[in-house]
């Protein structure tokens, strides 16, 4: 049973340095360099090994795709558990959400597909993905007084916030934004707004 348990361990190690190797070549060299050979020389296999673990290139994106959003999901988690007030969690967790966005900018690229190829198909099937919505639309719906988790409201707001903080985001990794300072004022500008017109008038 130890030899087993031994053996499951080192695969799992091995899966583990194969993710790793892919995003430190994206890191270094951008993902369009990005391929099973130069992960297998990475790691020092060969590249028959690497497909045991992953079928191909996109099986690998994929994995890196739900890595990102775990990562982002406990960060929004965390910002949001520091407030009661919903109008104070959404501000929290899109100010979470563009820090993560740039610490961790190969995994977001490759989660939404910016400057790189993005499994879609695939990723709106992970259930990793549903995650994010799930921590904005219930402050959404908590804001707005709206007890129906599936309304058509809360849906749109959601996106309108996405779009405006996945647009700046976007702009920015592309290196075509502005200063930092003026970054975050744009940010919190939006955010404060659409915060400001989804809070109903007491």
């Amino acid at each position: 049973m130890a030899s087993k348990d031994r053996i499951l361990r080192l695969k799992e190690e091995t899966r583990i340095n194969i993710l790793e190797a892919a995003l430190q070549i994206v890191k270094e060299e951008g993902w369009q360099a990005l391929s099973m050979r130069k992960i297998a020389d990475v790691i020092e296999y060969t590249a028959p090994i690497i497909y045991e673990y992953f079928a191909n290139k996109e099986a690998i994106l994929l994995e890196l795709t739900r890595k990102g959003f775990l990562i982002l999901s406990k960060d929004l988690q965390e910002a949001k558990s520091k407030y009661t007030s919903p109008a104070d969690q959404l501000e929290a967790m899109w100010l979470a959400y563009w820090n993560f966005a740039f610490a961790n900018k190969e995994l977001y690229q490759v989660m939404f597909g910016v400057s790189t190829s993005c499994c879609c198909d695939m990723v709106n099937n992970l259930e990793e993905a549903s995650i994010p919505w799930k921590h904005f639309s219930t402050s959404i719906g908590e804001l707005m007084q709206i007890k129906d988790m599936d309304s058509d409201v809360i849906c749109t707001k959601y996106y309108t916030f996405w779009s405006v903080v996945h647009g700046l985001i976007s702009i920015n990794i592309l290196s075509r934004g502005s200063s930092d300072e003026i970054n975050r004022q744009v940010l919190r500008d939006a955010i404060t707004g659409i915060i400001r017109s989804i809070t109903p008038n007491k």
